[in-house]
């Protein structure tokens, strides 16, 4: 006969799911961060498109016009995806929130997280503390 589960450990299950959560989504958000390139703002695309449009718009060579028409819809494209990026503070918090104890229960060092990309401030800030492997 199988053992019923206590509330205490579903509780238990519940708190490990929410802090894996919290790890994995701000690990996706600080790799979406270190994307190559230069960082361009929302404002400075906006202003970019109508200045496009005009040269489409201007534009007599057929083929010069449909090169800037990709260059406005690509510009388009990536004002989504300014809409749809992580709130990093957010998904920092929560982090902070559950490191220490995720770490602990994981078996993940200091060391890990900073390879990972986890800036030593938010670290300390969760109280992950610095670790040494000891040495056989």
């Amino acid at each position: 006969m199988a053992k019923k589960m206590t509330d205490e450990h579903k509780a238990a299950l519940a708190k490990g799911r929410a802090q894996g959560k919290a790890v994995r989504d701000y690990l996706a958000a600080l790799e979406q961060e270190r994307r190559p390139g230069r960082r361009v703002d929302r404002e400075t695309i906006e202003a970019k498109i109508p200045e496009i449009q005009g040269q489409i718009d201007a534009e007599a060579d057929p083929a010069k016009r449909v090169e800037l028409i990709q260059k406005r819809l690509d510009l388009e494209e990536r004002l989504v995806e300014l809409g749809n990026e992580p709130d990093l503070e957010s998904l920092e918090a929560a982090f902070i929130d559950a490191a220490a104890e995720y770490s602990e229960r994981k078996g993940i060092t200091y060391s890990a997280w900073r390879e990972a990309g986890v800036p030593a401030a938010t670290l300390k800030a969760a109280g992950v503390k610095r670790t040494r492997r000891p040495t056989t």
